[in-house]
């Protein structure tokens, strides 16, 4: 079983996180902000991978800390779950339309960490959440899952929209890569023999 379980405790946050790379993409998801709740449950449900996070964080500072921490725990939960990465189909490219948004998402499960983020939102936030959150949940993620990933708005006018279409965009990406590569059972992708180091 790909499975992993990250508890990270800072005097800013409190978070628990459980990971099923080979689930069926139930989520519990608890950080007591509605609209990243929102899209970690889009993730789970499009990637196919269960995810459990229960967050509790200094909310009444700001939503920074919880977002870019969920995202560290769940980095590393994603890392330890795909552990020697041997079989995986390692690389994904998605373009994900959201209405009248389209994103690409690209993927290498590379053990190299490094995000590129072009994307613009019309608006600072979304509800009470500060759209510019997104890409600190992004960068977060991939540093701590060990991944190269590019994500680009190719266009589009609404910022949930835009939003989602990253999430989902990430959640088919993620589904992908991480599925087993039947032809290449047992193999790690990488002519060095490994990944990352």
């Amino acid at each position: 079983m790909r499975t992993a379980s990250i508890k990270r405790k800072t005097k800013e946050t409190d978070i628990e996180v459980a990971v099923n790379l080979d689930g069926t993409g139930v989520s519990q998801v608890s950080t007591g902000i509605g609209f990243l709740d929102h899209m970690l449950d889009l993730l789970a449900r499009h990637s196919r991978i269960d995810i459990t996070v229960k967050a509790d964080g200094d909310l009444h500072v700001d939503h920074h800390h919880t977002t870019e921490d969920v995202g560290i725990a769940l980095g590393q939960a994603v890392k330890q779950a795909l552990g020697t990465m041997a079989g995986i189909t390692r690389y994904a490219s998605i373009h994900m339309p959201m209405d009248e948004t389209l994103s690409r998402v690209v993927i290498d499960i590379s053990g190299r960490p490094v995000l590129v983020f072009k994307v613009d939102f019309p608006r600072d936030k979304v509800g009470q959440f500060d759209t510019e959150l997104v890409r600190e949940w992004f960068n977060a993620f991939t540093i701590n899952a060990g991944v190269t990933l590019h994500v680009e708005t190719l266009y589009g006018e609404n910022s949930h929209h835009i939003a989602e279409s990253c999430f989902k965009g990430l959640a088919r990406a993620l589904r992908s890569a991480v599925a087993i590569d039947p032809r290449a059972a047992g193999e790690v992708p990488s002519t060095k023999g490994q990944l990352g180091g």
